[in-house]
């Protein structure tokens, strides 16, 4: 004879009590556990765009040409210095330094000085020793992607008066030398001369140092979703608003998408920006961050 063992009913009792306690508990348990791997993921990566996108725009605005900054609505535009608080601003943008040509390698491909006293410099000729401009030629091809060169380039004297009016912002372009921006072209076989391309250098003053500018950049927002509330933001550059060329003249790849808020103020000289981001796997999530640009 074989005896052959099974569950009490005592024993089948408990294994069905224990697994209602794990089918109750265990799947909130394992949700729990998900949605807190889901938030943490969503916060990481809000983090890291967050931050990526912030770091992006105050390297830029950080070599900006400080008087030149402006904001804009639909219909007009404002130096950053005199926001409007009734205003929905969309876009900040100013004119940049070219400092990529002014690091170089081993030495500026520009100065940023000129020869006040040089015998060769008159109204139609600027003397900036140590500058070559067929290196700035070269860099502003390269990172304009052949589009500009060094002819559709400007000048801004660190010192002269400056007006926020006088950059080109109104889409008109810049027909003499009386304004802060100077449109310059180069002289044939001569490495650190600069020619005005549009009237000439009489009356005007012309101060010791300079930056050089190629283009302004702008961040605008763009693609605004109403349901979600969101919107991309896009980084444009390579145009000339002494040219009479808007943004949307330029070239523009996005920083970052799912913004719910972008804002900036300012006091003086120092900008202070704001991003705010959202996350379509929680809707009811946002991440702010901001940073001081000096």
């Amino acid at each position: 004879m074989k005896l052959k063992s099974a569950f009490t009913m005592i024993e089948i009792i408990f294994v069905i009590l224990i697994m209602g306690i794990l089918g109750t508990f265990g799947v909130e348990f394992l949700f729990q556990a998900y949605s807190s791997f889901i938030f943490t993921k969503v916060n990481n990566n809000l983090q890291s765009d967050s931050t990526s996108a912030l770091e992006f725009i105050a390297s830029r605005l950080q070599y900006r040409i400080k008087d030149s900054v402006i904001a804009r609505d639909s219909n007009s535009f404002d130096s950053i210095r005199n926001l409007h608080i009734n205003k929905e601003y969309t876009v900040l943008e100013w004119v940049a330094t070219d400092i990529d040509g002014y690091r170089a390698t081993t030495s500026p491909n520009w100065s940023g000085i000129i020869d006040l006293n040089h015998p060769d410099a008159d109204k139609n000729t600027l003397i900036s020793p140590k500058t070559d401009t067929n290196k700035i030629n070269q860099l502003i091809n390269i990172l304009s992607y052949k589009n500009s060169d060094v002819n559709d380039s400007a000048l801004y004297f660190i010192g002269s008066h400056s007006d926020i009016n006088a950059y080109g912002w109104d889409g008109v372009a810049i027909t003499d030398q009386s304004k802060v921006m100077h449109p310059i072209q180069t002289i044939n076989g001569s490495l650190n001369k600069f020619a005005p391309r549009v009237g000439d250098f009489s009356g005007v003053d012309v101060y010791e140092y300079f930056k050089l500018s190629w283009t302004a950049n702008a961040i605008v927002i763009e693609n605004y979703n109403v349901e979600d509330k969101t919107f991309d933001l896009e980084y444009y550059f390579d145009y000339q608003p002494w040219n009479g060329e808007g943004f949307l003249d330029g070239k523009h790849f996005t920083i970052m998408q799912n913004l719910s808020s972008f804002r900036f103020t300012s006091l003086e000289s120092i900008i202070k920006i704001q991003i705010c981001a959202k996350t379509l796997v929680q809707k009811e999530y946002s991440l702010c961050k901001e940073k001081t640009v000096f």
